[in-house]
């Protein structure tokens, strides 16, 4: 029996991978590259594109851990289809499912689908499935202020740019924490539905700012961006489809009074467990 983690070399799957080896778990990396190496974890090489591929590895584990990696809407679909079907066929134990961002919000079923979008197609595909899962709820990730064209302002600058209003509150989380939650869920079968990721009460840029700047031991400011320029500056490195997913997210973020967890199905409530500061993470990931 093992724990299986999508995206085992990536940002959100690497830190699950090692919060379960230390926890004395087997786990399997699923990877698309069978020559990756994946400390404390078996690789073994499977796609989103099959569901066959994926049920194959899904059957008799203790627990599934996926997120719906960067591509168009259209693959992200397709891929969201297929996890229910490998799911549905090889009933694993327990999964547990970061929507990474986008919105699921608390429901009369533990979640909102909203819309017809991946998320939601896994998520509702999940509710329905029968097998035991939850979906974990962050908002926006503190990594995503390590992208490069972000992190470069900072330190040549002192200025840190982001697509979101300055008084926009956020509850900020790392993938450190979502690794936190994804272990701690794996334990925990009576938790399902939504459970939100991410510090209580939410900050604003001009408190990232300051953050950075008493870790950096320099004056930060911070200034609001426009979701067309953020999407200029990551598309060299995500690609243009990609890029132009994300912006509009942040289009549609400029829309909302915040992103602000539900303290009622939040980590630290339903599992005991205090998401990073934004000082804390720094420290953790050595800024």
């Amino acid at each position: 029996m093992t724990y299986v983690i999508h995206g085992a070399t990536g940002a959100q799957g690497a830190p699950v991978v090692s919060a379960l080896a230390a926890a004395g778990k087997a786990v399997t990396a699923l990877t698309r590259n069978a020559d990756a190496v994946v400390p404390h974890a078996q690789v073994v090489s499977a796609d989103c594109s099959s569901a066959e591929e994926l049920a194959r590895v899904y059957r008799g584990a203790d627990g599934v851990f996926v997120h719906l990696p960067i591509a168009s809407e259209e693959d992200r679909l397709a891929y969201a289809h297929n996890i229910v079907a490998a799911v549905e066929e090889a009933r694993p134990a327990r999964v547990v499912f970061s929507a990474s961002g986008a919105p699921a919000g608390a429901g009369s079923a533990g979640y909102q689908v909203l819309g017809d979008g991946p998320v939601s197609v896994l998520a509702d595909g999940l509710a329905g499935s029968g097998v035991s899962y939850a979906v974990i709820e962050p908002q926006l990730f503190f990594e995503n202020l390590l992208l490069p064209t972000v992190l470069e302002a900072v330190r040549a600058e002192g200025v840190l740019r982001y697509p979101l209003r300055v008084d926009f509150a956020v509850s900020w989380a790392s993938h450190l924490d979502i690794a936190d939650a994804a272990a701690a869920l794996f334990q925990r079968p009576d938790i399902s539905g939504v459970v939100s990721v991410g510090q209580y009460p939410a900050i604003t840029g001009p408190d990232l700012a300051d953050a950075f700047g008493d870790r950096l031991g320099r004056q930060v400011a911070y200034e609001a961006i426009s979701p067309d320029a953020f999407r200029a500056s990551i598309a060299p490195l995500f690609g243009d489809g990609p890029a132009a997913g994300v912006a509009e997210s942040y289009r549609v973020t400029d829309t909302l009074p915040d992103r602000s967890i539900v303290p009622e199905r939040s980590a630290q409530k339903l599992l005991d467990l205090t998401p990073r500061t934004t000082s804390q993470w720094l420290a953790d990931v050595g800024l």
